[in-house]
């Protein structure tokens, strides 16, 4: 997959798109419970909310001559969480289905730009404050449905977001290998550049690659700002980073969990950041952004990356 990409890309990354939930919660007014934004597709204002926000991403790939990784919204679409949002199994199934197909009328509508649809997944719990930490085994078995929905729906490849621990790395990798699906993990950090149980980027990366085989076909970080993890990317292992997804805003998660106003830092100024992190990590393939960006910071990320 990532030599698919880089063959349609021309060797350029591909933007993605910003912070989706924070966008309809703090800009277009949603209650999204449980931060989940895949109800709204079954509702006319909302699913109008969706397209809005897309179609300025895919616009913005446009005007920068590169392509889009359209993530589904499926973040908070697990049968773990489907207790919690009032769904069973088999709502949070066609949830995850409705979800690829929304985006595959999105890919349709913009045939000129070139896009890959993520099937995005999120933590079992939460991932600032989880209950407990999955082993391998549990993340395999919990992620597995999820995976094997996104890939039989047509997704090109699974996006793992907000990670904390490399267990549940492990299970996700393990549960796309068994689907034959591609995967990219995304790991996030606190303001230390650690993840919540103190281990180290180059840590969760080594540690998982090496219980998997290398099988991800690249790593990430998100929903961490970059001066949270710049300085700590040293070592042959950064060259398995491939997407940067950082938050617009410094503060920390817990000071995020308590905000009552958005957050979205200065565009200009995080684009800056994406192009310094450019020179750093040579192997990055997607630019997007996590909580507190919108399309303002994409189209500023691509003008300072991608011109």
């Amino acid at each position: 997959m990532s030599e698919h990409l880089l063959a349609r890309s021309n060797g350029r990354p591909w933007l993605s798109d910003g912070g989706l939930e924070t966008t309809l919660i703090f800009l277009e007014g949603f209650e999204l419970p449980g931060f989940a934004s895949f109800p709204l597709l079954q509702t006319a204002e909302g699913r109008a909310a969706l397209q809005r926000y897309f179609r300025e991403m895919l616009e913005t790939a446009r005007a920068h001559e590169t392509g889009l990784v359209l993530g589904t919204a499926t973040w908070r679409a697990s049968r773990g969480w489907g207790p919690v949002l009032g769904l069973t199994d088999d709502e949070i199934d066609e949830a995850n289905r409705r979800s690829v197909a929304f985006a595959e009328s999105l890919r349709d509508e913009f045939p000129d730009v070139p896009s890959l649809i993520e099937g995005v997944l999120g933590p079992h719990g939460d991932a600032y404050a989880p209950d407990r930490v999955l082993t391998a085994q549990e993340a395999r078995d919990y992620h597995r449905p999820q995976v094997e929905i996104l890939a039989q729906a047509g997704a090109d490849f699974i996006g793992a977001y907000t990670l904390s621990s490399t267990g549940e790395a492990i299970g996700i990798a393990e549960a796309a290998r068994e689907v034959k699906m591609p995967v990219l993990l995304s790991f996030t950090v606190e303001t230390d550049g650690r993840l919540i149980s103190g281990t180290t980027l180059a840590e969760a990366i080594t540690e998982t690659d090496a219980a998997t085989g290398s099988y991800p076909m690249w790593y990430g970080i998100n929903c961490a700002h970059p001066d949270h993890f710049r300085d700590h990317l040293k070592g042959d292992w950064i060259g398995r980073i491939g997407s940067i997804r950082a938050n617009a805003s410094r503060r920390s998660h817990a000071e995020l969990d308590e905000a009552t106003e958005l957050d979205a830092g200065d565009p200009q100024d995080l684009a800056q950041d994406y192009a310094q992190l450019l020179h750093m990590l040579p192997a990055v393939r997607v630019l997007g952004g996590c909580c507190g960006t919108d399309h303002r910071h994409i189209a500023a990320i691509g003008a300072a990356c991608l011109e």
